[in-house]
């Protein structure tokens, strides 16, 4: 079953739609290569989609665990390389709610779901993920 569809609808921009719920998403390339930057570009989804998973993944451990993990917020930092232009390196930075009141082992056990997200499992091993936890 397909999971989405592209259409370019140029000066270097996509439309995706997400077929199942109708969901739209517009890239752009960046200015760096002759583009708007008025949207995300394909680079910059790559890197949100990693720090998206690992929220996604720490909420169904948090939820499984009837922990409050509502409001983390998650800085993402892309850095590119060249020859060949490429990420090289994603940095992450999760910052967890004051008050959440997790012990070590709760913290232990969402730090491992996060680190292990199918996304951060699915990035090259030559893209170092660089994740910094704070609680």
């Amino acid at each position: 079953m397909q999971t989405s569809e592209i259409i370019y609808q140029g000066e270097l921009r996509t439309v995706a739609t997400h077929l199942k719920s109708g969901s739209v998403i517009e890239t752009d390339a960046p200015l760096d290569n002759h583009g708007l930057a008025e949207r995300f570009s394909p680079t910059d989804l790559v890197a949100t989609a990693l720090g998206s998973c690992m929220l996604t993944i720490m909420g169904i451990k948090a939820r499984d665990n009837q922990w409050k993990i509502e409001g983390t917020r998650v800085s993402i930092e892309k850095i590119m390389g060249t020859e060949p232009r490429r990420i090289i390196q994603v940095n992450v930075v999760m910052n967890m709610p004051e008050g959440h009141g997790l012990d070590e082992k709760a913290r232990t056990i969402l730090e491992r779901a996060a680190l292990t997200c199918p996304v951060a499992k699915s990035i090259h091993p030559d893209i170092v993920q660089q994740v910094t936890f704070n609680w």
